[in-house]
């Protein structure tokens, strides 16, 4: 079954985990995930600039560790993203900014991508309000 994933909840939120322990059965029973994508404060996962005081796990390095090691499909929603101060190199180029904080495996791109999405998979699931 072809999953995608939806996540609106920022790193502080329990549906953060909630949903990459979702993402990690899913892939463990042998489903596929064809999109990850990160919207609303879902977005913060994907700075690079979060620092968690060490006595805690942190949730952004697990989500990228996982998205990588299992070649995902990671799509940030730009418009969120710009507003929450998540850029890449190109949009902080584009808008003149000092650095970006974010990269690989995340990608910019808009809602459209979330579209696409749906239309491909089996499944959809969004954690998070």
């Amino acid at each position: 079954m072809k999953f995608a994933i939806a996540l609106l909840a920022g790193p502080q939120d329990p549906a953060a985990r909630s949903a990459l322990r979702f993402a990690r059965a899913v892939l463990e029973q042998g489903h596929q995930i064809t999109h990850l994508f990160f919207y609303r404060d879902g977005v913060h996962l994907a700075t690079e600039l979060a620092v968690l005081p060490q006595d805690e796990a942190d949730i952004h390095v697990e989500w990228r560790e996982f998205i990588a090691q299992h070649q995902l499909d990671a799509v940030i929603c730009i418009a969120a993203a710009l507003k929450r101060g998540i850029l890449d190199d190109d949009e902080a180029n584009r808008w003149n900014k000092p650095g970006s904080n974010t990269g690989t495996p995340w990608e910019l791109s808009g809602l459209g991508q979330w579209i696409e999405a749906l239309q491909t998979a089996d499944r959809a699931v969004t954690f998070g309000t």
